[in-house]
């Protein structure tokens, strides 16, 4: 079994982790770290000490009525893409431990095509 690296949990919700392949599991939040347990193989897991944590990426769409997934961007080890049962929730907890500037909203569909198009066009 695996070591938790909190002392102190403050949630635990139902999650996916998108990684090589979609994994079900759980997230626990706490005061050291953000952890994905998979629900059944005990050697599959995901520490992020908050430390390591460099982004929050969350994927907001309507308006900010729904949020479908959500990245965290470390500073060494790349970024982990996570979908969970109520991730308003797990953001609003995520901002405890981690700066409100380093929570970010994705660009939307609009805005990569928008992105691309002007840089096709400046770069003529």
């Amino acid at each position: 079994m695996v070591q938790s690296l909190n002392t102190k949990i403050d949630l635990t919700v139902k999650a996916t982790s998108f990684t090589a392949f979609t994994e079900y599991g759980q997230i626990v939040i706490g005061d050291k770290a953000f952890e994905f347990y998979h629900e059944y193989d005990p050697r599959k897991y995901i520490q992020i000490p908050w430390n390591e944590v460099d982004y929050v990426i969350a994927s907001v769409l309507f308006k900010g009525k729904w949020i479908p997934r959500y990245s965290i961007e470390t500073k060494k080890n790349g970024t982990f893409t996570f979908a969970s049962k109520e991730p308003k929730k797990v953001l609003k907890t995520i901002r405890i431990y981690v700066d409100g500037q380093k929570m970010v909203r994705s660009l939307g569909f609009f805005d990569v095509l928008k992105r691309a198009f002007f840089a096709k066009k400046n770069k003529k």
